[in-house]
C-alpha cells in the first residue's frame, strides 16, 4: 500500500537562482542573553484558505519588524500569493481576497522566499502562533524544500500571563486590542493585523521587563513554562 505524501504532492522545481537564495537563508537565532530591547523580532500574520494546516494554503503574508524597542518605518513585509485556482470560500470572504486578486499575486515560492529573507534569524511572534508555524513549516518544505526551524512565540498565551487583568487565557487579538485601548482601523487583513500585533508586542515586551524578564533567554523560559502548563491542562 502506498501512502499519500503531503510534502511530495505540491513540491516544485526551483530555479538555480532560487536554490542559491534558499541556501543563503539565515538559520533561526539561538536563544541567548540578548536584551529584549536589542532583540530584533518579526511579527507575522497569515491569511489562509481555511483552518486545516494539512491541506489549506497561505493566501497572504503580513509581517512587521521590531528593532531597538520600536517599529521602524519601512520595515514591513506584505504580499498576496498567487492562487489562481482558489475558490470563493467563507475564509476568502472574511479576508476579502477575491479570486481575481489572488490570480494576480506573487508566485508562492517567490513570496515565501522573500518573507524568509525578511525574517532573517529573528524569533517570530504571532497570535495563535501554532497555526502560522504549521502552515509556514509545511509550505516552506513543499515550495522551497526548506526546513523552517525558527522559534515562534504565541502572544495569545503570553498576553494574559504578562497582564493578568485579561480574562481569557489564551485570549483573542480583539480582546487584547480592546484591553490595551489600541485603535485599529482595519482587521482580518494580514498587513493590518501584523501591525496591530506589533503594537501589542511592544506593550507586552515592556510589561515583561517590568516583571524582571530582561533577555531573550528569560522570555523563552517564561514561554516554555506557559506551554508546559497548557499541555498539562489539556492532558487532563
Amino acid at each position: 500500500m502506498s501512502w499519500w505524501n503531503p510534502w511530495r504532492k505540491t513540491q516544485v522545481e526551483l530555479s538555480l537562482a532560487k536554490q542559491r537564495r534558499v541556501a543563503n537563508l539565515t538559520p533561526g537565532k539561538a536563544i541567548d542573553q540578548t536584551p529584549l530591547k536589542r532583540q530584533r523580532w518579526v511579527i507575522v500574520d497569515l491569511e489562509a484558505s481555511g483552518l486545516n494546516t494539512l491541506k489549506d494554503c497561505i493566501l497572504s503574508i503580513g509581517a512587521v519588524a521590531i528593532e531597538q524597542g520600536g517599529i521602524p518605518l519601512g520595515k514591513q513585509f506584505a504580499c498576496t500569493l498567487q492562487r489562481a485556482d482558489q475558490q470563493v470560500t467563507e475564509s476568502v470572504l472574511i479576508h476579502q481576497l477575491a479570486p481575481s486578486k489572488l490570480a494576480k499575486g506573487i508566485a508562492p515560492a517567490t513570496a515565501l522566499l522573500r518573507f524568509l529573507e525578511f525574517v532573517g534569524d529573528s524569533p517570530l511572534l504571532a497570535f495563535h502562533a501554532d497555526f502560522d508555524q504549521r502552515l509556514l513549516v509545511r509550505e516552506a518544505k513543499q515550495l522551497l524544500n526548506y526546513k523552517l526551524e525558527h522559534v515562534f512565540y504565541d502572544l495569545a498565551l503570553l498576553a494574559p500571563a504578562l497582564s493578568p487583568q485579561l480574562e481569557a487565557n489564551p485570549c483573542s487579538l480583539d480582546q487584547c486590542l480592546s484591553h490595551f485601548k489600541l485603535n485599529i482601523l482595519q482587521r482580518h487583513n494580514a498587513s493590518a493585523d501584523a501591525l496591530a500585533t506589533a503594537e501589542l508586542s511592544l506593550i507586552l515586551l515592556h510589561l515583561a521587563e517590568q516583571q524582571g524578564i530582561h533577555t531573550l533567554a528569560d522570555w523563552d523560559r517564561l514561554y516554555r513554562g506557559l506551554k508546559q502548563r497548557q499541555q498539562q491542562h489539556f492532558s487532563f
